[in-house]
């Protein structure tokens, strides 16, 4: 059976990083399971922790008065779930529910947020990391904006 930081050394979001920061990171993570259909978070609640999917599927939605429930975007094995805990008010700014069974390595946000405040170096890298993917996320949906504008009604 791996141990924490080696999950977390073996997956492509963290892929380079220090040992001595994964090792740190590892801290303040634990292995997480959800069945299909499972609402791991809602919109605009508290952003408490992120994940590390290793296997199976997550969808980020967003409800829209007019429109209901819109999905953003689905999230795979590989990838990482959730940012809002990063930043204030620690706010989730989409909701998530398990497409599939999902196996992820959650983090809890407060100890990493310490963490990351006692430790500059480790602090950059990480935030770093996850500005990208807000980056990413903010040109996808740019991208899906000018789609639908493009389409005919």
């Amino acid at each position: 059976m791996s141990t924490a930081s080696e999950l977390i050394a073996a997956h492509p979001f963290l892929a380079g990083m220090d040992e001595q920061h994964l090792v740190r990171l590892s801290y303040w993570s634990r292995r997480a399971v959800f069945h299909a259909g499972t609402r791991l978070f809602n919109e605009n609640s508290r952003a408490d922790r992120f994940w590390l999917i290793r296997e199976g599927e997550v969808r980020l939605d967003s409800r829209l008065e007019d429109q209901g429930e819109v999905i953003v975007e689905t999230i795979g094995a590989g990838r990482v779930l959730g940012w809002s805990w990063l930043f204030p008010p620690y706010q989730w700014r989409f909701g998530a529910t398990a497409v599939s069974s999902v196996l992820a390595q959650e983090f809890d946000a407060a100890g990493v947020r310490g963490l990351l405040a006692s430790d500059p170096a480790l602090g950059y890298d990480l935030t770093s990391r996850f500005m990208k993917i807000v980056v990413n996320r903010l040109q996808a949906t740019r991208l899906r904006l000018l789609d639908a504008h493009r389409s005919p009604q």
